[in-house]
C-alpha cells in the first residue's frame, strides 16, 4: 500500500504563487509516475503535470510556462510550483502515484484546495 499526503494549498490573489507538496510513504516501486491532477467544481478531474521516475515531465497546455513539477526521489516527494496563478486555476489539487510492475498500481491523495481570487 501507498499513502500520499498533500500540503501547500490555500487562498492567493491572481498573479501570486503557491507550492504544493506531496509526500509518499509505503511500497513505492523503482519505476513510477508521480502526477498532479485537479478538479474544479462541476468539472472532470484533469491531469495538470506528470513526472516519471526517470526524470521526464509534461504539462497540460493550460499551465505550461507557469507550473513546474519536480520530485525528490530520495524523499519520495513531488512538488508543484505554481506561478502567475489565475482564477481558473481554482480547484482541488490531487497527488497521484502510479507504481509500475507488470501492471499499474494507482494511488491518490486526499486533495488540497487552491483558491485564486481575482
Amino acid at each position: 500500500q501507498v499513502q500520499l499526503v498533500e500540503s501547500g494549498g490555500g487562498l492567493v490573489q491572481a498573479g501570486g504563487s503557491l507550492r504544493l507538496s506531496c509526500v509518499a510513504s509505503g511500497n513505492i516501486l523503482r519505476i513510477n509516475y508521480m502526477d498532479w491532477y485537479r478538479q474544479a467544481p462541476g468539472k472532470q478531474r484533469e491531469l495538470v503535470a506528470h513526472s516519471t521516475s526517470d526524470g521526464s515531465t509534461n504539462y497540460a497546455d493550460s499551465v505550461k510556462g507557469r507550473f513546474t513539477i519536480s520530485r525528490d526521489n530520495a524523499k519520495n516527494t513531488v512538488y508543484l510550483q505554481m506561478n502567475n496563478l489565475k482564477p481558473e486555476d481554482t480547484a482541488v489539487y490531487y497527488c497521484n502515484l502510479v507504481n509500475i510492475y507488470m501492471r499499474r498500481y494507482e494511488y491518490w491523495g486526499q486533495g488540497t484546495q487552491v483558491t485564486v481570487s481575482s
